[in-house]
């Protein structure tokens, strides 16, 4: 059977790498790009988020499935894609546009498979807790510590969220209670591995904070990050501290977290706490987050089309078994998984 998938935003670094890597393992679907430009082909549809006149084209190309991989803050796409029955994956909302669509497509009837994987690394991290407990019920506790180097080959989009969303307060969870806190406070020393060794890390907002509590129900979740930079981490803690962010402008913001260089590796520690008492589970992406963000949707979209889901609204990782995505992220070849219990 012909399977038509569209990329919205796909000539971004993410859409491009997630084009790629679908193609190559998957070289009989048809992936289109669609961007506010159009493009030479036709493979290449004009799509503006921002104009539902432009989704037209969604229909006309019987597309099967819609990756969105660009801020759709209207949720124009989603819409569509529900009025029209067609398959979605969104990986990229910051927490409050998530509950938002979220809510939006509960209330909704739903008659295709609508899939939120916004969360760290496309939304893989719920899914690795799941790997390291017997049983989820009996998870207590959650933290998430995140390495970013900024020599990491990063898209303009990482700059814009980190931009937008600096100044703004969030959650994390202490009791089953949302913690109102700030990003780059709250310092925690965590001994990173993969040779990076101890760092001091900072809050950091990703939408697994609410999927752990409010979807896995685990009452403690937190989520910390440091830079490969020591100075640039107390640069950016120190800023907030003196509530310097809330002064500047977005543009000014933007020229602080814009900096991209030309890769380096991505590192996320997940660390649990049940009954029988901690484990740990580290990853290392070798071509850094583009890379694992992209290969996390691809993971998503076969699984998808691999096997028959019910039309729902899923987080990602309710599509996988947990030791199933384990392993498919284990057999890729720039990715490294180690686990301590």
């Amino acid at each position: 059977m012909e399977y038509n998938i569209l990329i919205i935003g796909g000539n971004g670094l993410v859409g491009k790498t997630m084009a790629r890597i679908l193609q190559t393992r998957n070289p009989h679907f048809n992936i289109f790009i669609g961007g506010r430009k159009g493009g030479s082909t036709d493979r290449s549809l004009k799509i503006d988020v921002t104009d539902p006149d432009t989704f037209q084209i969604i229909t006309d190309k019987k597309i099967n499935l819609i990756i969105l991989s660009v801020n759709d803050k209207s949720d124009h796409v989603l819409r569509y894609a529900i009025a029209n029955k067609i398959d979605y994956l969104d990986i990229t909302k910051p927490t409050p546009d998530l509950v938002k669509a979220y809510d939006i497509a509960r209330k909704t009837e739903v008659n295709s498979r609508i899939v939120f994987s916004s969360g760290w690394m496309g939304g893989i991290v719920p899914g690795l807790v799941n790997v390291l407990s017997k049983d989820p019920n009996d998870i207590r506790d959650v933290k998430l510590f995140v390495y970013y180097s900024v020599k990491d080959l990063a898209g303009e989009s990482s700059a814009h969220f980190m931009a937008e969303n600096v100044a703004v307060p969030f959650y994390d969870y202490k009791n089953d209670q949302p913690n109102p806190i700030r990003h780059f406070l709250n310092t925690e020393t965590f001994d990173f591995s993969f040779g990076i060794g101890k760092r001091t890390a900072y809050n950091f907002d990703v939408p697994d904070l609410y999927i752990l509590n409010k979807v896995e129900r685990i009452p403690n979740v937190s989520v910390k990050m440091t830079y490969n930079s020591k100075f640039i981490t107390w640069l950016l803690g120190s800023f907030q501290y003196l509530r310097i962010f809330n002064i500047l402008s977005l543009k000014e913001r933007k020229m602080i977290f814009g900096s991209s260089g030309n890769g380096d590796q991505a590192v996320f520690e997940v660390v649990i706490k049940d009954k029988n008492g901690d484990k740990k589970l580290s990853l290392q992406s070798k071509k850094g987050q583009a890379e694992l963000t992209a290969l996390s949707a691809v993971l998503h979209t076969e699984e998808l089309v691999r096997n028959p889901h019910e039309n729902n609204i899923y987080f990602s990782h309710q599509l996988h078994e947990p030791l199933s995505l384990l392993s498919q992220l284990n057999a890729y070849e720039t990715i490294n998984i180690n686990i301590v219990q």
